[in-house]
C-alpha cells in the first residue's frame, strides 16, 4: 500500500469512527445499564411534605455520566438521583456527554443529611457549569422545586438503603 492510500484508507477510518460516535454518543461512555427506581420526599424545613420523586438512581460512574441525557421528556413528578461516594462540591453540566438534552431542568444539590444546599434552574442550551456541596443531585423538570416550593434549606429524604452507599 502506497503512502496516498494510506493516508485514505486512515481518513476513512476516522470518518467512519466520528460518525458513530456522533449517532451513538454512548458508545463514548459506556452502556449504564438498568437504573434501580425509587422514591424520595421533599419536606419543607418545618417538615411539611412538599412532593414526592419517582426517581432512577445513578449510582455508578457511568450511571452519573449518562444521566438524563438519553431521555427524551420526564413526567411531572419524576426525576433523577444522582448518589456519589463523598459529600463534596460536584459539578454538573449540560454539555458534553449530556448535550443532547431535550428538555431543561431543576438542579438540587443535596448535603449527606438530606439538607438543600443549592438548586440550580438550567435551560437546554445552558452552558457553563452547575455545582453545589451535595452527596445526592436531584434532577427533575425545571420549575418543579418552584411549584413544589422547595428552597434551599429545606429536606430531601433519601432512602436509607441508598445512604449506606
Amino acid at each position: 500500500m502506497d503512502t496516498r492510500q494510506a493516508v485514505s484508507a486512515t481518513l476513512f477510518l476516522a470518518a467512519g469512527v466520528v460518525l458513530l460516535l456522533t449517532l451513538f454518543p454512548g458508545l463514548l461512555v459506556g452502556d449504564p445499564g438498568p437504573y434501580e427506581r425509587t422514591t424520595v420526599t421533599a419536606y419543607s424545613a418545618n417538615g411539611t411534605e412538599l412532593a414526592t420523586v419517582d426517581v432512577r438512581v445513578a449510582d455508578t460512574q457511568t450511571k452519573r455520566r449518562v444521566g438524563l441525557s438519553e431521555t427524551d421528556s420526564l413526567a411531572p413528578d419524576e426525576g433523577m438521583l444522582f448518589v456519589h461516594e463523598t459529600e463534596a462540591v460536584h459539578p454538573f453540566v449540560m454539555s458534553g456527554p449530556r448535550e443532547d438534552m431535550s428538555f431543561p431542568l431543576d438542579i438540587v444539590f443535596v448535603d449527606s443529611n438530606g439538607t438543600v444546599t443549592t438548586i440550580h434552574h438550567a435551560a437546554v442550551d445552558a452552558s457553563g457549569r452547575f455545582e453545589g456541596r451535595a452527596k445526592y443531585v436531584l434532577e427533575v423538570n425545571r420549575g418543579w422545586a418552584n411549584r413544589t416550593g422547595l428552597e434551599t434549606g429545606d429536606t430531601v429524604e433519601v432512602p436509607p438503603d441508598l445512604q449506606a452507599r
